[in-house]
């Protein structure tokens, strides 16, 4: 029996399995529209399309699944595009359905008309602009499986809204075989025997750590690993939910806002051990080259190997598969004294970070990171937004693989933290979930508190609150000089309190370290959305080590 092609696309979408979706209509998805009605799938009506994607990534990264969204042609097309590219930069699998203006007229500047498919080829592991619908079953089932396969992305569908309207007999292929995409699972296995031979050999080993981890769905073959081996672990801003911050073995984050510790030992090890990891700039920013030093680099990208810093010994293959090959054999630890050093710093190091005495009369963020967290059990998420949140949050989260950590690592995008954490807590309704954002960062995509509130989501969302763009603020005082402030001041911020009294959800303030406690206890004894706003002092800097920067009236000790 012939059913219309928007039928037709829901019913594939069903058959992938897809529970939820996230978008936004408009004149040319109605067809598309009208079938999801008539369909057991959800659909979360976003507050703007670029929350789509982020919403969508969230979903996907909580539920270890394939996010869809789908929105409209022209405008809802292209607001979502910084949630396309944000994806495409952290390796999170998404398709995205884009309606487009009838196929006869594409090329004309048609009403609500852009050519989406070529704005987005730089950013999507690949697109496919339906001409045909005959096409349509194979380009539906090819985007899942490039979304999801080898180093995993977003993949765009964009369908005009005419062959959406067409009545056709189409069949759901079972199987997907694309000529020339075969991504390389298993690592070469005299590539892995190298590699055991040299981590035997050395002496101050350092594993690095990314999202490729997450991504394979390795952390116990991880886990295993590093148990087996008793290197010290580092990790990319992607990495930090991939190994338990708990253990001895945890250095902790590397790069340009990393941890000190861990980037003298990044430069000190005659060994690096990198595994599903990019080596991004942010990453290696404090990185020395050393003639001395060897490296290892696991990725199932090959053109991620060796791209920024030379590799010795490249294997390519998915982390889960090389990590169970190399868990099959015999290593002989010898640097217990490295592995002991580099614990004790980040043991002296958190000491000094937390015990700091800061006589201000706003709070200090970190210890409303650290308080929040040991409030959180297992099944929890916190997504945090970019800037000095994002920091705050990466240092003082106890992450784990059963306490995850998402942030928009790759592109840095502000907004990111709030529908990330809707999109979470809609896939996995057992976790608990915590946005962490800026009030410049909450206010790119305030709009989507309507969606936390129209579903009443069990969401806590703390808004550190310094009037002040903090990040930014900082890199114009170390390029420019102290006094060069320009643009970052937040001279008018709203009323988050009497916000959240617009929004119909519960808010909770904090305006100093007194009161950390009491009001975290507050906001999350009842369940329900809550906003928890904290007071920050406009110098309070990213990294706490550097509290000495704080202006002369405010009293420090340790």
């Amino acid at each position: 029996m012939k059913k219309k092609v928007s039928e037709h696309l829901i019913k594939f979408l069903e058959l992938e399995n897809i529970d939820t979706v996230f978008g936004y209509p408009g004149a040319a998805t109605m067809p598309l529209y009208e079938a999801l009605r008539n369909s057991d799938i959800n659909h979360i009506l976003v507050r703007n399309e670029q929350s789509a994607g982020h919403m969508a990534s969230g979903y996907a990264r909580a539920k270890d699944t394939v996010g869809v969204c789908i929105v409209t042609s022209g405008p809802g097309a292209t607001n979502l595009i910084t949630g396309i590219a944000t994806a495409y930069m952290d390796s999170i699998p998404l398709v995205i359905i884009t309606g487009q203006v009838d196929s006869k007229s594409i090329g004309t500047d048609m009403f609500q008309e852009a050519d989406i498919v070529g704005s987005t080829e730089p950013f999507t592991k690949h697109n496919f602009l339906v001409k045909k619908a005959e096409d349509l079953p194979k380009f539906v089932k090819e985007a899942f499986y490039l979304a999801n396969t080898g180093r995993k992305g977003p993949v765009l569908i964009d369908l005009p809204v005419d062959i959406q309207k067409e009545l056709i007999d189409l069949d759901y292929p079972e199987t997907v075989d694309i000529r020339g995409y075969k991504p390389t699972y298993e690592g070469n296995i005299r590539q892995i025997k190298k590699a055991v031979k040299l981590i035997n050999s050395s002496k101050s080993p350092l594993v690095c750590i990314g999202g490729g981890i997450a991504s394979s769905n390795s952390r116990d073959e991880l886990e295993e690993f590093i148990e087996k081996t008793k290197i010290p672990v580092a990790c990319s801003l992607m990495g930090v939910d991939s190994f338990d911050n708990s253990s001895k073995y945890f250095a902790g984050l590397l790069g340009s806002h990393g941890y000190p510790y861990v980037n003298r030992a990044l430069n000190k090890a005659d060994l690096l051990v990198v595994i599903g990891a990019r080596l991004a700039d942010r990453t290696t920013s404090r990185y020395s080259f050393n003639e001395n030093q060897s490296i290892i680099h696991i990725d199932i990208d090959p053109a991620e190997i060796g791209k920024t810093i030379k590799t010795h010994i490249p294997i390519v293959g998915d982390a889960k598969n090389v990590l169970e090959s190399l868990n099959t054999y015999d290593f002989n630890p010898d640097w217990e004294n490295w592995s002991d050093k580099i614990f004790q710093e980040r043991q002296d190091y958190f000491k000094k970070a937390l015990n700091l005495n800061i006589n201000i009369n706003k709070t200090n963020p970190c210890l409303v990171v650290k308080e929040i967290s040991d409030l959180l059990k297992d099944k929890s998420i916190l997504t945090a937004d970019v800037g000095q949140n994002q920091i705050w949050a990466t240092h003082f989260y106890n992450a784990s693989k059963s306490r995850k950590f998402f942030t928009s690592g790759g592109l840095g995008t502000m907004g990111y933290s709030l529908p990330a954490a809707i999109g979470s807590k809609i896939a996995n309704p057992g976790s608990t979930v915590v946005a962490m954002t800026g009030e410049g960062g909450i206010q790119m995509l305030i709009g989507e508190l309507a969606v936390l509130r129209e579903h009443n989501l069990d969401l806590k969302v703390v808004v550190f609150n310094n009037a002040s763009l903090g990040m930014v603020r900082e890199m114009q005082e170390k390029i420019y000089g102290d006094e060069c402030h320009f643009s970052t001041a937040i001279k008018f911020n709203p009323d988050f309190m009497k916000l959240t009294e617009a929004y119909d959800i519960r808010g909770v303030q904090i305006t100093n370290n007194e009161e950390i406690k009491a009001k975290i206890k507050e906001a999350f004894s009842k369940k329900g959305p809550c906003i928890i706003e904290c007071k920050v002092d406009p110098n309070f800097p990213t990294l706490p080590t550097k509290i000495k920067k704080l202006e002369k009236n405010i009293n420090i000790s340790a």
